[in-house]
């Protein structure tokens, strides 16, 4: 296995999302690997958790990431957040991500979550991508 891709994976879909002209349309230049101080705008995203397996075979090593990128939302309803998600989307699936290390074999959506959080007056979307990496 090898995790060594992790950082370099972070950082370009950290990229992508932050340089998407569709998704900085409805976010503007609210895309966050960490949460800065201070008051929140009303619509955000944020990179999130990370699970990684091992997928090395006999070519070399490996890993499946299954990355969280979350929008978030105090706007009423899920409309504005659902826009935004469907942004992110069109933003990662296929994109040609260049790695500082490795190389991106496939890059997928998953699966994702609509939910209210709290007290109900934030709305959250946590999609789910699988990135297949390779360790070159």
């Amino acid at each position: 296995m090898s995790y060594g891709v992790s950082a370099a994976l972070q950082e370009a879909v950290f990229q992508q999302l932050s340089n998407d002209p569709g998704l900085s349309v409805i976010v503007g230049s609210n895309v966050y690997d960490a949460l800065p101080a201070g008051t929140l705008p009303s619509l955000y995203v944020a990179l999130g958790p990370e699970l990684v397996k091992d997928q090395s075979d006999k070519t070399g090593a490996g890993a499946l990431h299954e990355i969280t990128v979350s929008v978030v939302t105090d706007v009423a309803g899920f409309a504005q957040a659902k826009t935004a998600a469907a942004a992110v989307s069109d933003a990662l699936v296929d994109a040609n991500l260049v790695l500082s290390r490795g190389a991106v074999v496939s890059l997928n959506f998953y699966k994702a979550t609509a939910a209210r959080v709290g007290t109900g007056d934030i709305r959250q979307i946590n999609l789910i991508f699988r990135v297949r990496v390779a360790d070159v």
